[in-house]
This record gives structure tokens, C-alpha cells and sequence, in this order.
């Protein structure tokens, strides 16, 4: 399964992650599905779960920058994310199970398959949905560092209020999508 986090966000990168879980898979991921419906703390109990049983599960994730977001847009962005990150895998996986309505260019339309809303209805989906968002929020807390008056930590960079004050006050920072309104109308 193959899906993305931070398609709308205003500042950062999109990150995809694609994981492969074994046949026989045993282990605790109660309540995982799609990301954001699920807690934080539930987030990174499954991600810690996911990412230390190398018998049981694959993965592999991708970051494409904001500016790079800016030159090819966030479509071409998040299809980018997801074929790369297949192609990270440490196995060609048989078949792949794209979060989505289209399936990325680079793969085979042969062996994958677009399902919308898929991180609710694919177990391998809804893993990849949880690896993708705990990777970029770990990127985003990163970012808070270095420009902690936007808030990144809190909002992870979607335009809620604060943020959109942060960028009136200061301006963009070297991280923030310049395509994305309103940061494209500064």
C-alpha cells in the first residue's frame, strides 16, 4: 500500500510512504486507519510498531520539497512521493495499492490499483497513511526549530489562523510553498 501525507499544508514537504506487510501479520494496530482520523499518540504507537518488526512488515517513504512542489505542482509532487517510495522498497512488491483516484505514471498499471479513501478500506494503506504522516510531522517539529514563531509544531503547517498571522507578521520562510495561496498573492 502507497499513501501520502501534506498535500495541503502551506509550508514543507509531501511525504509518501509505501509498506508491504507479511501474510501471517500479528501485530497490535488496533483502531490504524486513515492518519488523521486517529490520535497522535495512537499514530506513533502503530508507526513504533510498524517500524521495528522487519519480519513482518516493509516500508519505505519519500519527501519531495516545497520547492519542487512549486516547480512541478502537487499533484506531479505527491506522484513523485509514491512511485519513489515503492521504488525504495527493499522488494518489488507483487502488487501495489495506491491511496487515490490514479495510480503514479512510474508504476505498473498492470500491478497497482487506485482506491479512493484506501487508507479505510486497505489494512496496507492505512500503515503507509500512518508512516507517511509520523515521518512528515517528525519533519515539521524539525522545521519548528528553526522557525519557531510560525507554529509548525502545533499545525504542522496547514493555514490555520496562527500560521496565516505568523506569515502576515514575518513573512514566508524558505519552507513555505510559493504557488500556495496566499503566499502566492504576498
Amino acid at each position: 500500500g502507497v499513501d501520502e501525507a501534506g498535500r495541503g499544508p502551506l509550508v514543507g514537504p509531501v511525504v509518501a510512504a509505501a509498506c508491504v506487510l507479511s501474510r501471517n501479520l500479528d501485530l497490535d494496530l488496533d483502531g490504524i486507519n486513515d492518519s488523521k482520523k486517529m490520535t497522535e499518540e495512537r499514530r506513533v504507537h502503530c508507526f513504533e510498531v510498524l517500524t521495528n518488526s522487519p519480519g513482518a512488515v516493509s516500508y519505505a517513504w519519500h519527501a519531495v520539497s516545497a520547492s519542487e512542489i512549486d516547480e512541478i505542482n502537487i499533484l506531479q509532487a505527491t506522484m513523485k512521493a509514491m512511485e519513489t517510495a515503492v521504488g525504495k522498497l527493499p522488494k518489488n512488491p507483487d502488487f501495489v495499492l495506491v491511496d487515490g483516484n490514479r495510480v503514479p505514471k512510474g508504476l505498473d498499471p498492470r500491478k497497482a490499483e487506485a482506491i479512493v479513501k484506501g487508507d479505510g478500506k486497505s489494512l496496507a494503506i492505512a500503515c503507509a497513511s500512518v508512516i507517511a504522516k509520523v515521518v512528515r510531522d517528525g519533519m515539521m517539529r524539525e522545521l519548528h526549530k528553526e522557525f519557531p514563531h510560525y507554529g509548525f509544531d502545533k499545525h504542522k503547517g496547514y493555514g490555520v489562523p496562527q500560521h496565516l498571522r505568523a506569515i502576515a507578521e514575518h513573512g514566508p520562510c524558505p519552507h513555505h510553498r510559493r504557488t500556495f495561496a496566499p503566499i502566492k498573492h504576498m
